[in-house]
């Protein structure tokens, strides 16, 4: 059995990189509550710069997070909402891909369908955070 990452990915290694193998996003999602908001990382590499995380938001659920202290890109599977960025607003939807700067104020609103999100973290998700006291 090949060695677990951090998240509990088997990994492997090739070219002194360790490799996750694939990951089925299905489950990935059939894992996360359905009674709310959740998400849950799934994938981190070894070196910290980037790390993925899945996330659910029901249909006229509130998205209330805060910014983030790492670039996200967000790919949207499954749902349609609005996101908005800073000032803008972008109706989005299965294949949507959208960047959203470390620091930039955003949420998904009017979020009309659930909304399924794989999101890509560069670094890592928290690798910026301050560190706790």
């Amino acid at each position: 059995m090949p060695p677990s990452t951090p998240a509990g990915v088997p990994s492997r290694s090739i070219d002194r990189h360790p490799m996750p193998d694939v990951v089925d996003v299905g489950e990935q999602l059939a894992a996360l509550s359905r009674d709310g908001h959740d998400f849950a990382e799934f994938f981190r590499s070894p070196s910290g710069s980037l790390s993925l995380t899945i996330a659910r938001w029901p249909a006229a659920s509130v998205d209330d997070q805060t910014p983030h202290t790492e670039d996200e890109v967000y790919y949207v599977l499954n749902g349609r909402a609005t996101l908005v960025v800073e000032d803008r607003r972008t109706d989005v939807g299965p294949g949507s891909v959208a960047f959203v700067g470390a620091g930039d104020e955003h949420r998904f609103v009017d979020i009309t369908q659930d909304l399924e999100v794989l999101v890509f973290w560069s670094p890592a998700r928290h690798s910026n955070a301050p560190a706790a006291d």
